[in-house]
């Protein structure tokens, strides 16, 4: 059992007013973007350095008390929710660009600041960085949770665009892994260990990001087709060919009905893409009109483009909010609805066939769905409307959440290609995994013999 009142107080006496314990604090922490319940952790640390991270995990590690790391909290699997009470690490004071360096596409920053400020400091540098998961997440949840996000399918996901981090494990100990070269053929790669362990084997307090040059010209556009099917199809087949989008985003029918509704916008409520365009203004040229050649095989109409930088931003602003638009399907006596949000990915051959059980399936046990997707990489979303106060909807929904992961797996997908695993899908570790189970266990253990990191987070229990 945890000494949890000795750690406090040693926490106390190293960090003082920056140790929490007000109920409005620990409230402020329990909450999430989805259906989970507000879960609150004994008291919140503000740390501002590695050396008070390090110290900070020293103390839990001696106490046994439980920490789990916090970011934006955007994640939507409750990575971030401390489930055993205990502290909950808010790593937002931690947010400075630490260096730049413009020759060689890379910059080193705390795992606090947020995508979006990231980039409003690279702004003069001409160059930018590519992952963009939707929500302004913090870099170092982002990393905990191996995000990916509408750029994926021309940039990849966080995990390609990482070349080095900083960690603090249970104990106490800093490691480094990686290094600012592109590549390097030495020892285990701890770097790819600990991005997507969503807190479970270390505290990320720096990381050396890649950064890519900004296009020359960009353009975005939106069209529309009669069925999801046609809509997926021309996705598979605009990859097969090897057009380099920059983003392809698949909207069905209902999430097209939940923009209308949550953001006034007055779309024809059929299955829509988004795409957008990067490279010289002949290759923008050249890439769109190969698009829509092939969007022609398949029924396109109502193109059109997007331009400024105003128009873009407002049509992936709408995209951004999705989960919001999903929400306002369910509302009731002006009250957002309840989202159950859901993903999974599968080999880009099989994305129709998977989209299509997918909305069928819902139909099928009477539930409100809408389905979005980063379709470039096979990846899509699915967001229930749920009650959590009713629990045969709430049942309903967890059936369907199971019926959709293994359905993925039958097609040699994944049961998640973006949201992670968290609380709500540990139970499909050993179906998607097998006995690979116990080698995750026994690295768990070996960084973490305590279980204090994140516990009851990714690995189903034993």
């Amino acid at each position: 059992m945890p000494d949890t009142s000795t750690a406090l107080a040693d926490l106390s006496a190293l960090l003082g007013d920056r140790l929490a314990t007000s109920e409005a604090d620990r409230r402020l922490h329990g909450q999430n973007e989805t259906y989970y319940p507000e879960t609150l952790p004994c008291a919140v640390a503000y740390p501002e350095t590695t050396a008070e991270v390090s110290q900070i995990m020293q103390i839990c590690h001696r106490h046994g008390l439980p920490v789990t790391a916090y970011g934006a909290a955007s994640s939507l699997e409750g990575q971030h929710l401390a489930l055993n009470g205990g502290l909950c690490l808010d790593m937002n004071r931690m947010n400075k660009v630490l260096h730049v360096a413009p020759e060689d596409l890379l910059c080193v920053a705390q795992p606090g600041i947020t995508r979006k400020r990231l980039n409003e400091e690279l702004r003069a540098t001409g160059l930018f960085f590519s992952v963009d998961p939707g929500a302004d997440a913090s870099l170092g949840g982002m990393a905990a949770t191996r995000a990916s996000g509408t750029t994926a399918v021309r940039y990849g996901t966080i995990r390609e665009n990482i070349l080095a981090l900083e960690v603090v494990l249970a104990d106490g100990t800093v490691i480094r892994t990686g290094t600012q070269a592109r590549k390097s053929a030495t020892g285990y790669d701890l770097t790819h260990l600990m991005i997507g362990s969503e807190g479970t084997l270390g505290i990320i307090t720096e990381m050396t990001v890649r950064l890519h040059g900004q296009p020359e010209a960009t353009a975005a556009a939106t069209c529309r087709f009669a069925t999801v099917e046609e809509a997926v199809n021309c996705v598979i087949l605009t990859i097969q060919s090897g057009i380099p989008m920059a983003r392809i985003e698949l909207l069905d029918q209902f999430m097209v009905k939940g923009f209308n509704k949550y953001a006034k916008s007055s779309l024809p409520e059929v299955p829509h893409l988004f795409l957008e365009f990067h490279g010289s203004q002949a290759g923008v040229q050249e890439q769109t009109d190969a698009f829509s050649a092939i969007a022609e095989d398949f029924g396109v109409s109502g193109w059109q483009t997007a331009t400024t930088t105003e128009d873009r931003n407002a049509l992936w602003a709408m995209r951004h909010n999705a989960h919001y638009a999903s929400a306002a399907l369910g509302a009731k006596d002006g009250q957002a609805g309840n989202i159950w949000p859901t993903d999974t990915c599968v080999p880009i051959s099989r994305l129709a066939e998977a989209v299509t059980w997918a909305q069928d399936k819902a139909a099928e046990m009477g539930l409100t769905a809408t389905i979005v997707g980063h379709v470039g990489d096979g990846n899509f979303h699915v967001g229930l409307s749920v009650d959590p106060a009713n629990p045969e909807v709430m049942q309903r929904a967890e059936d369907y959440v199971h019926q959709l992961g293994a359905m993925a797996l039958t097609m040699n997908g994944t049961v998640s290609g973006e949201h992670g695993i968290g609380v709500g899908k540990q139970y499909f570790m050993e179906a998607e995994h097998g006995v690979a189970v116990a080698t995750m266990r026994a690295i768990k253990a070996a960084l973490d013999p305590t279980n204090i990191l994140n516990p009851g987070k990714m690995l189903p229990p034993a």
